[in-house]
């Protein structure tokens, strides 16, 4: 914890003074988890959990208070001092239930916390490998800028020399000019994703951001079984744990509900002084007294069976919640296994096809080059070619980002 916070803030720190420092995935889910405004919220409702825990332990403990009382008269002066305890011996046990029930409401608010935390981390992962998909792209297509370039260059001095038409030179230029746009389109969907990405950082404007790209980018890997993935799910992602936790709150609501209809039994002291100085003289007086209180209810015009009545109600739509959200989480992983699956075999397809399509597009790139193509077709291979590119790139991507999201239900960070 302490490391990831020098980081981070070196991390800001550089950033403010140089562009040059990059963030790479981990360092943008820890940033996250620290800042971002969703979080940050359910920390706070954590810290009202923790405080409401500790009143309710306090409540079991006596009361004490004091007064003073100071009266100032012409010829009378009159003062008195007490101080005043209190505590509850029994109430139906709704104190023990209110500690329990406070407790598991800190616990719930802890698994919301790392709920948050678990739906931002998927958040960051989803930008950043759109973002390393919008670079990849916007690397090839500076590579077809550049040989369009080249091939432009060369049919200017055949031009000039007389061996080829000027149309085909004018189709040149044309293609150069689509393909400086789509470069162009590229670079600007980089810069929008990353401040997307930036923002959900909550990152000041000032800053200077940029993310580091990877080695390699997993695209291919075995995926887990569904039926495992599942399970693991559901029995320890936090959003699950917070409704069962919620389900044991609503009982304990009903169990304090329950105990209006018993009697409350305190006991009660008080020790005090008091005085009086007057014409007649001074009088003064310490005193001391205890008593015990019982409290039993007759009738609470329903207040009670209302209570518990709604305490049912709570309970009923605790085990409804946790209910759907077993149904949508398996529903969920079942989406993101078959969306892996599918992407591993697109993605495979379009690393065959654009192989290919690669390889003619060399072949129609010399002949081109020698003179024995036409610019027709060579134009029609060179379609077919950034085609395949595309779907590459987006397939190696999709397919890295689906099974890094269902892995997460698997292995969570």
């Amino acid at each position: 914890m302490i490391r990831n916070a020098i980081l981070i803030f070196c991390l800001l720190v550089g950033l403010r003074t140089t562009a040059q420092v990059r963030w790479d995935l981990a360092t943008c889910i820890a940033f996250a988890k620290k800042n971002n405004i969703q979080v940050n919220t359910q920390r706070y409702n954590q810290q009202t959990a923790q405080q409401n825990y500790y009143l309710s332990k306090s409540a079991q403990l006596p009361s004490l208070s004091g007064s003073a009382t100071q009266y100032f008269q012409k010829h009378l002066n009159i003062g008195s001092y007490t101080l005043n305890t209190a505590l509850t011996l029994y109430e139906g046990g709704y104190l023990q239930k209110d500690i329990q029930q406070k407790q598991l409401s800190l616990e719930a608010a802890n698994q919301n916390v790392l709920a948050t935390e678990n739906d931002i981390t998927l958040n960051i992962i989803q930008y950043y490998l759109t973002i390393l998909l919008d670079k990849e792209t916007a690397v090839y297509q500076q590579n077809v800028v550049n040989t369009s370039k080249a091939q432009l260059q060369q049919g200017e001095q055949k031009l000039a020399v007389g061996s080829v038409a000027r149309k085909d030179v004018t189709q040149l230029r044309s293609q150069l000019a689509n393909d400086e746009y789509s470069l162009i389109s590229a670079e600007n969907t980089i810069k929008q994703d990353l401040l997307s990405l930036k923002q959900l950082l909550q990152l000041p404007t000032e800053v200077q951001f940029e993310i580091a790209t990877p080695d390699t980018i997993i695209s291919k890997s075995e995926v887990p079984s569904l039926a495992a993935v599942q399970e693991y799910a559901l029995n320890n992602r936090p959003e699950v744990k917070e409704n069962q936790l919620q389900i044991q709150v609503a009982q304990l609501g009903l169990a304090k509900a329950k105990a209006g209809y018993y009697p409350t039994l305190s006991v009660s002291g008080t020790i005090g002084s008091s005085y009086f100085n007057d014409i007649s003289g001074l009088g003064n007086g310490f005193y001391k007294q205890a008593g015990i209180s019982l409290s039993v209810p007759i009738f609470s015009k329903r207040q009670n069976k209302t209570n518990i009545e709604n305490a049912k109600i709570n309970i009923g739509q605790a085990k409804i919640n946790l209910n759907d959200t077993k149904t949508t989480l398996a529903a969920n992983i079942e989406k993101y296994y078959l969306n892996a699956i599918n992407a591993q075999s697109q993605f495979s397809a379009a690393e065959q096809a654009f192989k290919y399509n690669e390889e003619v597009y060399n072949i129609a790139n010399q002949e081109l080059a020698l003179g024995v193509s036409n610019m027709v077709e060579y134009l029609q291979q060179k379609e077919l070619y950034i085609q395949a590119l595309q779907q590459f790139i987006q397939a190696k991507y999709n397919a890295a980002l689906t099974i890094k999201i269902y892995e997460f239900y698997y292995n969570q960070q």
